[in-house]
């Protein structure tokens, strides 16, 4: 498996513990993790058993110190992560929801170091030198008209050097601000279209490309939980006419019955053969993993980028369905897990891909 790097934002995630609300819990006590979409991909595939490198930029201090060594604790390349005077280590907040109250996001991110650093800060042939895959998302271009531009040189160097490219839409809408007409949704959408010529895997979420690309899937609501499933095919297909230079459209299919309990799966569009594949499979049939008791959602697409990713990449998964039903089955697992990051191995991964998935105790 050759090594996947993944460029952008790390944080500091601030949390009350279990379900408390954030005017339970301040003042008082917070947990504090390191979490951002593409350090959280890097950190799966490294303990998935796959070699990452994660590419940023970050303030010198002790905390920041805390956030790299978390990294390398997991094995994580950090060779490549620049160490500035500039900026500072976003922050993030998350009150866990439960039932019918929705998790709620608060950022605190603006003005962070790799939001500041420009493209010809990186040594971009080195951090390639030895690289198999690039990933990005969405949000990394979101944070800042700098950030913007870094995400196009560095997509456009990756191809250069012969990398599969790979990119999830990850739409966030109170992250869109830097432009200076124009609603967030379009200044999304004006520069993902640059972004994504360069791009050989997309993914999204449900509501990713409505969002960014305009795409809809019929009478799909991702608010209300009603998805329009068998509808999905046709907008990876949009998708793939628009930009046809992507290879492969993986899309998550997460149907919100409450804020903990969800039905899960995703679909898997390959261009060349014009066909959809979607998991979990029961027989014949699409079936989606039931998560009754959700621990933790944020981080959940990531943690199916990465698998996505790593049975892609690893080259010991033979078809395309063996590739999605693993990416699943690594997501839904996270959904057990307190935090952004996927810890979960790859025999649990693959244990719930066969079926494993009563929760029994195992002696």
């Amino acid at each position: 498996m050759k090594k996947v790097v993944c460029f952008g934002e790390i944080m500091g995630r601030l949390a009350p513990e279990q379900f408390y609300r954030f005017s339970q819990s301040c003042p008082g006590k917070l947990d504090l993790t390191f979490a951002g979409a593409e350090a959280n991909v890097a950190a799966s595939i490294s303990m998935l058993g796959g070699t990452s490198s994660f590419v940023s930029a970050l303030p010198k201090h002790a905390i920041a110190d805390a956030c790299v060594q978390t990294l390398n604790g997991l094995d994580v390349d950090t060779r490549h992560l620049l160490r500035t005077d500039q900026g500072r280590l976003g922050l993030y907040f998350v009150e866990t929801g439960a039932n019918q109250r929705p998790s709620n996001v608060i950022y605190d991110r603006s003005g962070a170091s790799v939001s500041m650093i420009p493209a010809d800060a990186y040594n971009w042939d080195e951090i390639f030198a030895d690289a198999g895959w690039f990933h990005i998302s969405g949000i990394t271009p979101a944070i800042s008209q700098c950030a913007a531009e870094v995400s196009q040189v560095a997509v456009e160097k990756a191809k250069a050097a012969g990398i599969t490219v790979s990119c999830d839409l990850n739409f966030r809408k109170k992250l869109w601000q830097w432009g200076t007409s124009g609603t967030p949704r379009e200044l999304a959408e004006s520069t993902m279209r640059k972004l994504l010529p360069f791009v050989d895997v997309m993914i999204a979420n449900e509501e990713d490309a409505a969002d960014v690309l305009s795409i809809r899937a019929g009478d799909s609501d991702a608010e209300s939980g009603h998805l329009s499933i068998a509808r999905y095919p046709e907008v990876a297909a949009q998708i793939v006419q628009q930009f046809p230079n992507v290879k492969k459209v993986a899309i998550t299919l997460r149907e919100s019955i409450s804020a903990t309990h969800n039905n899960w799966g995703a679909m898997l569009y390959d261009a060349a053969q014009a066909v959809a594949l979607f998991a979990p499979i029961a027989g014949e049939e699409y079936r989606p993993y039931e998560i009754r008791d959700i621990v933790d959602r944020v981080g959940g697409g990531d943690s199916f980028a990465a698998g996505l990713i790593f049975a892609l990449n690893s080259g010991e998964y033979e078809t395309d369905q063996q590739a999605i039903n693993f990416a699943v089955a690594a997501s839904c697992l996270a959904h057990s897990i307190k935090g952004d990051f996927n810890f979960s191995s790859r025999g649990e991964v693959e244990a719930l891909m066969h079926g494993s998935g009563s929760g029994r105790v195992v002696r």
